[in-house]
């Protein structure tokens, strides 16, 4: 039985990341399983006190706040695991989770990365994710598959290629890491497991899901907050992801869209809505791009308010 090492990351969540903790002790099944927990640098310290009272787990503090990438892959560098079970803290396990995406790597070589169904915590009929549609370049946009759908069997036995997995819960062999790498960094958040993705499908693997298996995931159905942070992050880093894996005139292309289109739609609606702090983001995000190198990991942005 191959090693799963669940890596799930913390940052000012205790309580979320203990029900999710629950949750895996309630439901799995699978054997041979180590869980890591990575603080990313939360106000108040929790690991101290998790030490005690979970002491088969295995915990980590960072200092600073690392990003989703680099949480994540702080915890992958630790973990001993033949497949790393990257989740997200406010996630609820379901029976035979780990078992059921664990035994497609095992029996399909070519596989080096699986996704359960993802539904809604707060409404368990309702599907996040299904599978993810290919990346169009020329604007680089893509579908979520099955998103706020209710769940009447229209996605049930479906065990195959997709085109992306799903970040909030990712199952990946150590192998694949090996060859494709861990998951860049500057990107910090929003993009990078797209990308990392993209490195994992380029280094001879494919992506698949199984919707047999399934996670609830605690994110509201209802659009997030918005913020300067969110508004800087996801232009900076669309325009990131493009840079870094767009074919030459499919990325040319793309500039002219984003610049002619999306970027005077973006700052109306801005000035419309009344949110005028963020258009100094959105530009900020664009200027970046222009002025460093797609491996810079200068952030431009301060992480320490974070």
């Amino acid at each position: 039985m191959k090693k799963v090492s669940v890596v799930t990351v913390n940052f000012n969540q205790p309580g979320i990341t203990e029900e999710l903790l629950s949750s895996i002790a309630l439901t799995n099944t699978y054997a041979n399983l180590e869980i890591i927990v990575v603080d990313n640098a939360s106000k108040e310290n929790p690991v101290p006190a998790w030490l005690i009272k979970y002491p088969d787990i295995k915990f980590i503090r960072s200092e600073i706040n690392l990003g989703f990438a680099g949480g994540n892959n702080l915890g992958i560098k630790e973990a001993t695991g033949d497949y790393l079970f990257l989740v997200n803290n406010d996630t609820e396990f379901t029976e035979g989770l780990v078992q059921k995406l664990a035994d497609i790597l095992a029996t399909h070589s070519d596989v080096g990365m699986i996704s359960p169904m993802i539904k809604y915590h707060s409404n368990k009929e309702l599907i996040q994710y299904a599978g993810y549609t290919p990346m169009n370049y020329y604007t680089c946009a893509n579908s979520c598959i099955g998103l706020k759908q209710k769940d009447e069997g229209q996605f049930d036995h479906i065990t195959g290629p997709t085109a992306y997995c799903h970040g909030a819960c990712m199952m990946i062999k150590r192998e694949a890491i090996d060859k494709a790498g861990l998951m860049a960094e500057n990107f910090f958040l929003y993009y990078e497991e797209v990308d990392w993705c993209e490195q994992i499908l380029r280094a001879g693997y494919q992506a698949w899901i199984n919707t047999e298996a399934l996670i609830y995931h605690k994110e509201s159905v209802s659009v997030g907050k918005k913020s300067g942070l969110k508004v800087y992050f996801m232009t900076r880093n669309r325009i990131l992801f493009t840079r870094r894996n767009a074919p030459f005139f499919k990325e040319l292309f793309f500039y002219f869209y984003f610049l002619l289109l999306v970027v005077p739609r973006d700052t109306i609606r801005h000035i419309k809505e009344k949110n005028y702090s963020f258009i100094p983001m959105l530009f900020k995000a664009v200027w970046w791009n222009f002025t460093h190198t797609k491996s810079s990991t200068d952030l431009g942005y301060p992480i320490k308010t974070i």
